[in-house]
């Protein structure tokens, strides 16, 4: 019997160094090291041409750095235990290379929307955490509120006991800009014209205050934490996105930062799904990559929205394509490889508000904020139709739009009427 383990073992062994000879084989090839990739294949017997997700042995990494460090954040609880659990994407991600025929679109389900709190004055930004079990939302009242979804949905289906503004942080001393979740642990970190990024533990229910404070030269426009939890990302009025590691407060800037003519703030930073790449857009017009191990800026897409600056980037999950939006009202869909511009999404006007475009949890469709007609925009992300608008069911413009990355719900944020309003497929 002990023969018999001894061989399982070995042959279990045996398995898994072949899958991370193949995984490491195909991460070599599919990022142009063509020769490296010979040479390990021939060394450890593993075919060329192994079948392989581009970025998986990446995503393993990541999600094994993850699982590792967490809870490594000093007197900060991991509970509730559910929290940060990976999710199963609903779809596989789209090849937005490959051309799609006008009249193929899709049609997305009718949306309804209801209140759920208010803020005392504008709601400037709101985040969904990687789980898709809560969002925050931040004002120009300098306060944040926590709110729990499955009692959203428990008040929506007429649950008069749910309560899901379930926390209120008040901290910052300016308006709130930007808001992130530590991917595995009950953190939620906040940045504000203050020049604070602030660390808050929503697992203690009396926690009004931060457990942490990074204190930055500059207005903090934009954070977002690293796959793994270890990093965070902020984007300042300082045109050069600043990287902080968590544990030691260190700050570092990339080493190769194109200075010459650059003078814009920057708007938005967000990660990669792995953390090899991150994106900054910029008050200067630009959309900057940046390598996510040497901070190296590796391309730079100038004029992006023509003279209009960007107001935000965020990445497929696929990590090849960044979708850009820009006050000239138009949204942008760019192949991170070439640099070039693959789609292009038009109907909605935004001239003055720092508004996001975003996917939804599938990334089947774009969604975005119409200014001139108080509208909630979609297009067919594949074709570029605009496939529906509904009434933002604000008093004036909402200022954000934020979609849940795991199922068909959003939230919006009022400027004049300063609401928080939670939008679900109709029945």
């Amino acid at each position: 019997m002990e023969n018999s383990g001894s061989l399982e073992q070995a042959l279990q062994e045996g398995n898994i160094l072949r899958q991370l000879n193949a995984l490491i084989v195909a991460h070599l090839r599919h990022h142009n090291l063509s020769q490296v990739a010979s040479a390990v294949a021939s060394a450890t017997m593993t075919p060329l041409n192994v079948e392989a997700s581009p970025n998986r042995l990446l995503e393993l990494v990541a999600k094994g750095l993850a699982a590792e460090n967490n809870g490594s954040l000093r007197g900060v609880s991991s509970s509730p235990t559910s929290y940060g659990s990976i999710v199963t994407p609903r779809t596989a991600s789209i090849d937005f290379s490959v051309t799609h025929v006008k009249g193929s679109s899709k049609t997305l389900p009718k949306h309804e929307s209801k209140q759920l709190s208010e803020h005392k004055s504008v709601v400037r930004c709101a985040r969904f955490s990687s789980d898709g079990m809560f969002f925050a939302t931040g004002g120009a009242d300098t306060s944040i509120k926590l709110f729990e979804v499955p009692k959203v949905k428990q008040m929506l289906s007429g649950d008069t006991q749910a309560r899901p503004l379930i926390r209120s942080f008040y901290d910052h001393a300016e308006p709130i800009n930007d808001l992130d979740f530590h991917p595995r642990s009950t953190i939620l970190v906040s940045s504000a014209k203050d020049n604070c990024i602030k660390f808050f533990d929503f697992s203690k229910t009396t926690a009004k205050r931060a457990f942490k404070v990074f204190q930055d030269t500059h207005n903090v426009r934009s954070v977002s934490f690293h796959p793994s939890g270890e990093f965070l990302l902020a984007g300042t009025d300082h045109a050069v996105p600043h990287l902080y590691d968590v544990n030691t407060y260190q700050c570092f800037l990339p080493s190769n930062f194109p200075d010459s003519g650059v003078n814009g703030a920057i708007n938005q930073v967000r990660y990669s799904s792995t953390g090899s790449v991150y994106v900054t857009a910029s008050k200067d017009g630009a959309i900057r990559l940046f390598d996510g191990v040497s901070s190296k800026c590796v391309r730079s897409i100038s004029s992006a929205h023509g003279k209009a600056e960007v107001t935000s980037a965020v990445f497929t999950r696929d990590q090849r394509f960044v979708l850009s939006s820009g006050k000239d009202s138009t949204v942008k869909l760019w192949e991170i490889a070439s640099g070039r511009m693959v789609k292009e999404y038009i109907g909605a006007k935004r001239l003055k508000l720092r508004s996001q475009a975003i996917f939804n949890d599938t990334e089947e469709f774009v969604v975005s904020i119409d200014e001139g007609n108080n509208e909630v925009v979609t297009w067919d992300a594949r074709t570029a139709e605009k496939v529906a608008k509904w009434p933002s069911n604000h008093n004036g413009v909402p200022r954000w739009i934020e979609h849940s990355p795991v199922e068909s719900v959003f939230v919006t944020c009022g400027t004049t009427d300063r609401s928080v309003r939670f939008w679900k497929e109709s029945v």
